[in-house]
């Protein structure tokens, strides 16, 4: 019953968020500079045809009138047409939604594994392995990504052909090309996320393995490897679970430029593109999706965080 509780708490507050966001980018979008119709029509088109397209677009109406207008659709489903294609936003937007839901969970999961394991094994340890953890975490928050994923395109892609230079292969036509497609995109993604983690588990360890409970535990003979692992570690997991909802919720900006450099098809260079093309339809589409995805991660942060911490439940 408190879980359902958390749970509904957590939706009712989605909708004021997706209204808060989207009429922010709404008015965002509008101080942009730049024309849609100009860029449909081009920089050659006499006025008049500029003109008749605005009022066909309803861009001469008022922004309040404007936004209102795309709000009654979208609570139907209808996100609108690219000014650019003439496609429909919400099956474009779907299309691209795979590729950037791989990238992010891969990069959260190698996240998860990489960071806890390591994290674990230089609290318990300590000495020179947590020190270690500490410059690799300076070091992987100081790298771009932008230059990794060069860098990782120069080694891996061509000095040594291990895996495609760009593309996407869909899941269901071949796991293991699907897999191989997002090597590269995954581990230029996940380098920061990796080290973050990776000192948020060690602090937490080393925090939890300090406490009372622990020694008393120590005290009644309990096996080292069992208050690490049974006790311990469920305990430190908190703050690292919120950690990475954090760092999966930024990975939607990386998208946007790890998906350009990789050539994947997915919401970020979709919004890319649609922001350089002033495809408002589109690019108000993509926001949405991606405060869903951010809405979505919360969700699951909090159930996690119930489900290791029962006194989450009651707040």
């Amino acid at each position: 019953m408190a879980v359902l509780r958390l749970v509904a708490l957590r939706l009712a507050w989605a909708l004021p968020m997706l209204f808060v966001v989207s009429f922010f980018c709404f008015l965002l979008v509008s101080l942009v500079p730049g024309d849609p119709a100009r860029s449909v029509l081009g920089p050659l088109a006499p006025q008049q045809q500029v003109d008749a397209l605005h009022q066909q677009m309803g861009l001469d109406r008022p922004l309040l009138h404007q936004y209102v207008s795309w709000l009654g659709r979208s609570v139907q489903g209808d996100l609108g047409v690219s000014v650019i294609t003439g496609a429909e936003v919400g099956p474009m937007l779907n299309a691209r939604l795979a590729p950037t839901l791989s990238l992010i969970i891969l990069a959260t999961l190698t996240a998860m594994l990489l960071g806890v394991g390591l994290g674990v094994f230089s609290g318990v340890r300590g000495g020179p392995l947590g020190r270690m953890v500490d410059v690799l975490s300076v070091v992987g928050l100081a790298v771009p990504g932008f230059w990794l994923a060069l860098m990782l395109v120069s080694w891996f892609a061509v000095r040594w052909p291990l895996f495609p230079v760009t593309g996407y292969v869909p899941v269901t036509q071949s796991p293991g090309d699907w897999l191989g497609s997002l090597v590269l995109p995954v581990a230029a993604t996940s380098l920061a996320a990796v080290t973050a983690v990776a000192k948020q588990t060690r602090d937490s360890m080393l925090d939890t393995l300090d406490r009372d409970f622990v020694r008393v535990m120590q005290a009644n003979g309990l096996s080292r490897r069992s208050i690490v692992y049974r006790h311990a570690l469920r305990t430190a997991a908190v703050p690292v679970v919120s950690l990475l909802g954090v760092i999966s919720a930024s990975l939607l900006g990386t998208t946007v430029l790890i998906e350009n450099i990789f050539g994947l098809p997915g919401l970020g260079s979709g919004a890319a593109l649609a922001a350089a093309q002033h495809d408002i339809p589109v690019l108000q589409g993509a926001v949405v999706y991606f405060t869903l995805i951010v809405i979505v991660i919360g969700l699951l942060v909090d159930l996690c965080q119930a489900w290791l911490d029962p006194r989450v439940r009651h707040r």
